[in-house]
C-alpha cells in the first residue's frame, strides 16, 4: 500500500505542468497553442520570455527531484526501498509525459528526467546535464542534445555502479525520452528541425 501511495503521488506531481502554470502567471499564451505545441521550457522560450522558460525548466526539474528524494528519504532502506525509488522515478516522469491534468498530452520529459537523475545520484545528473549543454552549445538543437544525453544516461549510471534497479529505471526513461523525440529525429535528418531560441512562427517540431 505504501508503494502504491508513493507511486500515485509521484505521478500526480509529475502531471503538474509548470509550462502552463508559468505561462498563465506571466500572462502568456498557453504553450500548447504555438510553436511545437509542447508544454515544456523550450517552447515557452519561444514566447520571448526567458524568465518564464527558466522557471518552467526549474519547476519541471524540481518535481522530478522532489518525488525521488522523498522516496529515498521516507522509503525503506533495503531492496524494497530500491524498487520503490525506481517506480517513483518512472511515475513522476510518466506523469510529466502523460499528465492526467492535460488529458495525457504532456511534455517530452527532459527537465523532469534531469531532476530524477540528480536525485538518484548528483554526479550522474551533472554528467548528463554537462552532456546536454555541450551538444546544445555546439549544435544549438535542444532535441539533439536531449537525445544524446538520454543515450549517455544509462552508460553513466553503469559507470558509477548504480544499483541494477536504478539503472533499469534510467534506461526506461531514456528510451521513452528518445521515443518522444522521434519526430525531432526525423526533422534533424531532413534539416527541418528548429534551433534553440527560434520564435513561435519558426518552430513547428520541437
Amino acid at each position: 500500500m505504501t508503494t502504491l501511495i508513493f507511486v500515485v503521488c509521484a505521478y500526480l506531481l509529475g502531471s503538474v505542468s509548470f509550462a502552463v502554470l508559468t505561462s498563465k502567471a506571466f500572462g502568456l499564451a498557453d504553450p500548447r497553442t504555438y510553436g511545437s505545441g509542447n508544454p515544456g521550457a523550450t517552447n515557452v522560450l519561444r514566447s520571448g520570455k526567458k524568465a518564464a522558460a527558466a522557471l518552467t525548466l526549474l519547476g519541471d526539474a524540481a518535481k522530478g527531484w522532489l518525488a525521488v528524494f522523498l522516496a529515498i528519504y521516507f522509503g525503506p532502506h533495503d531492496d524494497q526501498g530500491l524498487l520503490l525509488v525506481s517506480l517513483v522515478a518512472l511515475a513522476v516522469f510518466l506523469g510529466h509525459v502523460f499528465p492526467i491534468f492535460l488529458k495525457f498530452k504532456g511534455g517530452k520529459g527532459v527537465a523532469t528526467a534531469l531532476g530524477v537523475l540528480l536525485a538518484l545520484n548528483v554526479w550522474m545528473g551533472l554528467a548528463v546535464l554537462a552532456t546536454w549543454l555541450l551538444v546544445a552549445v555546439v549544435f544549438r538543437f535542444s532535441s539533439l542534445a536531449a537525445v544524446v544525453a538520454a543515450i549517455a544516461a544509462p552508460t553513466y549510471a553503469m559507470l558509477i555502479h548504480l544499483r541494477p534497479e536504478l539503472v533499469l529505471a534510467t534506461a526506461i526513461m531514456s528510451m521513452l525520452l528518445i521515443w518522444r523525440h522521434k519526430t525531432n529525429i526525423q526533422n534533424l535528418m531532413t534539416g527541418k528541425e528548429s534551433k534553440i531560441g527560434s520564435k513561435k512562427k519558426e518552430a513547428q517540431s520541437e
